[in-house]
């Protein structure tokens, strides 16, 4: 595809912001929308967006990346009406941030790696003004709990608190584990579920030194079961079977075969 020019983007952007203007002012929906009634289809347009790009699907990437940026501006619009802000303060804020935070592109700081760039990084936030006052405060509490042990996670290594070797981490994982079978032979509920909890965390520890996002990782293995079991349920069809009537066994065959196949 052609590239567009800096000046087409501006345009382009600017007709999305008179469109919607627009909109707020003639269609009765857009009218009443409020942060709060927004922010339930923000969370849904995020989502849709993450399973485009899961699927590298360029045509639903581009459409649900627009329904986020319409979010963006909806939100930015709403603030100019309240004369609290709008999309120039949201880009000015935006600007300076990534202007601050990379102060080995825009400044004179030295960095060797990402890693580098990341500590960096966390060091920055603490300093900025309105920044987060301590390590893990920019963690937000009403993210899925994967996600937020992993940047819980992240922002401590940040600052130093990590393994010196990614295999010492093994025998963490093999603690917890111990530590849930323990439990399980107890019969105590309560302790079991905790230590499932450990076993997760060092886990997904484990994922980040090894460079493995537990999101993708997880929703990689979720489609692929889900492709098998689909195999699986067809070919029981085809049998004139159905799966509740089937033995272990029988299903066990079918699920090699979709292995195969996927």
């Amino acid at each position: 595809m052609n590239q567009h020019s800096r000046s087409e983007k501006i345009e382009a952007l600017g007709r999305v912001i008179d469109v919607l203007g627009r909109l707020r002012v003639e269609c009765p929906w857009d009218r009443k929308q409020t942060n709060e009634s927004l922010r339930p289809n923000t969370i849904e347009e995020t989502y849709e967006l993450c399973d485009a790009l899961m699927r590298d699907d360029v045509a639903d990437i581009k459409k649900e990346l627009g329904d986020v940026l319409l979010h963006v501006l909806f939100y930015s619009l709403i603030g100019e009406e309240q004369d609290r802000f709008d999309i120039v303060d949201v880009a000015d804020a935006l600007n300076s941030k990534l202007i601050f935070r990379h102060p080995h592109v825009f400044g004179e700081v030295k960095v060797d790696s990402t890693d580098d760039v990341l500590k960096n990084w966390e060091q920055l936030k603490l300093k900025e003004k309105g920044g987060n006052r301590s390590v893990l405060a920019g963690v937000p509490s009403a993210l899925p709990a994967l996600i937020k042990s992993e940047r819980i996670q992240e922002k401590a290594a940040n600052v130093g608190f990590d393994w010196e070797k990614p295999e010492q981490v093994w025998d963490k994982v093999k603690e917890e584990i111990s530590e849930f079978e323990q439990e399980v032979k107890k019969g105590n509920e309560a302790d079991m579920e905790k230590e499932m909890g450990d076993i997760f965390f060092a886990l997904i520890n484990a994922a980040r030194l090894y460079g493995i996002n537990v999101e993708n990782a997880l929703e990689k293995t979720n489609l692929k079961f889900i492709k098998r079991f689909n195999y699986l349920e067809e070919k029981a069809r085809e049998k004139g079977l159905q799966l509740k009537d089937m033995t272990l066994a029988q299903m066990d065959e079918i699920w090699e075969e979709a292995k195969k196949e996927a």
